[in-house]
């Protein structure tokens, strides 16, 4: 199988520098269904220098924001086009369902055109009153200049559009790095940039491993801010990596979420099935890969036997296989070691007590045997204490707490050092606007769970990460904030006599 020139810098693909490739298995059976170029250091900063030069000598910072804003929508045009092509390619990547892919585009394409509609209706800046009509006074806003982005496997095209929209729609020149992993839609995306009009060396992506390639961007001179999105401790090695350029970070690094569940809400019959078919999608979507999975079920005791037996039964009911295969429901975990890290939590979580309610092993079946699978997994009566609580999964894995008051569930949902999403789930109204009040995560569901919309800003408390992404602070993230004082009547201030 020969490589893909998946390397684009200043308007050409190409090979890594050093000719060298890696392979992309898909994760349904461990096969090599792709093989990219990888890159390095001597690529990164052939990139950098691309968008460096894009960007202070380039047509783009200074393209009127309507034309920025057209080809944001052209973008998102062509995405609609290809939808069927990239939601193929994005679940074989992932490992996600074919449906799970193709909604993915249609979430891209809604960033594309929030920040085109954002950007066109702006004001030119901000008049400030400086007590005299001698003085023209106003606050405005500039690209960044060039942006370092470095984008997760779990949902790569998605996470991709939160920055590459904003910093286009700012004025703004990037290179990204994509998971080695998942780099395949990120690159599909770059070639519609490309034929959406984008000028040469604006969008720049190298494929590669995080070091070289996403530790050169973090701590290259030449780049103005690096965003990234992953893990904690890949995170806080990208905030020591831009110490010492004092270049603006922005990082989102995942969450432990509390799914938070009173009795009130499942009185009725109706009111128990939404809750507990909320509850499996909080925890299982993209099995369980995601930042903001409602890992952590805590549910108030009186409902716990009824509330629990019903989510074990139904998860043992999801039908596991192939994403882009008629009837599945979850597809496989992305790679050995996300598995592998599952299994070992698991294991871990029944040596310090927990009592496994379904799942808990990987599937039987030929189809499974070369496939990174793993069934979707409950476990009761956990406890603050237990590494299953504490540490981010990326899997299958649903944890049960209880409580008997709201002072202690405000309490076990709020003990994390992370603070992305949670939700509550209750029939009084009263009771929901305070527990959400209290949370102290970035988005706060209730009587919901997963729903994001592009005008909303999304990130987390804690060590979930700083800045956000999407909103109108989303598009804050890569500009700069001038101030600019006009003295229409310039004459001698004489502070001095001589």
């Amino acid at each position: 199988m020969s490589a893909q020139k998946t390397i684009h810098v200043a308007g050409e693909w190409r090979e890594a520098a050093s000719g060298a490739t890696r392979e992309i298995l898909d994760p349904a059976d461990a096969t090599v269904f792709a093989v990219v170029a990888e890159g390095g250091r001597e690529d990164a900063d052939a990139a950098v220098a691309a968008a460096r030069s894009a960007f202070d000598a380039g047509e783009w910072p200074r393209t009127p924001v309507a034309e920025r804003a057209a080809l944001l929508r052209r973008v998102a045009e062509l995405l609609q086009r290809d939808r069927e092509k990239i939601g193929l390619l994005e679940s074989r990547d992932a490992g996600k369902t074919l449906e799970e892919g193709r909604v993915d585009v249609d979430c891209v394409t809604d960033a594309f055109r929030y920040f085109a509609d954002l950007v066109m209706n702006e004001s030119g800046g901000r008049v400030v009153d400086a007590g005299s009509d001698d003085i023209h006074s106003v606050v405005v806003h500039e690209p960044v200049g060039v942006c370092g982005m470095i984008t997760p496997w779990n949902y790569p095209l998605l996470q991709a559009s939160w920055k590459i929209a904003p910093a286009l729609a700012a004025g703004n020149t990037f290179v990204i790095k994509p998971s080695e992993i998942t780099p395949l839609s990120t690159v599909a995306l770059i070639e519609l940039l490309a034929e959406a009009g984008l000028p040469a060396g604006v969008a720049n992506i190298v494929t590669g491993a995080g070091d070289p390639v996403g530790a050169r961007l973090a701590d290259h001179p030449d780049v103005d801010l690096i965003s990234f999105t992953g893990g904690l401790a890949s995170g806080q090695k990208v905030m020591h990596a831009a110490v010492d350029g004092v270049k603006k970070v922005a990082l989102e690094l995942g969450g432990k979420n509390p799914n938070v569940v009173f009795a009130d809400a499942c009185e009725t019959d109706e009111g128990f099935d939404t809750a507990v078919d909320q509850a499996l999608n909080a925890a299982f979507i993209h099995s369980g890969q995601v930042c903001s999975a409602g890992s952590r079920l805590i549910v108030e005791e009186s409902l716990r036997e009824r509330f629990v037996a019903e989510v074990a039964r139904r998860a043992e009911k999801i039908r596991l296989g192939r994403g882009t295969d008629e009837g599945v429901e979850c597809g496989p975990l992305v790679s050995a070691q996300q598995l592998a890290k599952t299994e070992d939590h698991v294991a871990s979580a029944l040596a310090e007590g927990a009592v496994l309610r379904a799942g808990g092993e990987r599937p039987k079946g030929e189809e499974y045997a070369d496939g990174y699978f793993y069934r979707p997994t409950v476990l009761d009566q956990c406890h603050r204490t237990m590494r299953v609580i504490r540490e981010e999964i990326f899997g299958p894995v649903l944890t049960v707490e209880t409580f008997r008051t709201e002072d202690e569930a405000v309490a076990l949902a709020n003990d994390t050092e992370y603070g992305l999403a949670g939700a509550v789930w209750t029939a009084d109204a009263g009771r929901a606007r305070r527990v959400a009040g209290r949370l102290r995560h970035g988005t706060v569901w209730i009587n919901d769970f997963h729903p994001y919309l592009p005008q909303a800003e999304w990130g987390g408390f804690g060590k979930s990460g700083i800045g956000r992404e999407l909103g109108p602070s989303g598009l804050d993230e890569y500009r700069e904030t001038k101030h600019v004082y006009q003295n229409l009547a310039p004459r001698p201030v004489r502070w001095f006599s001589g």
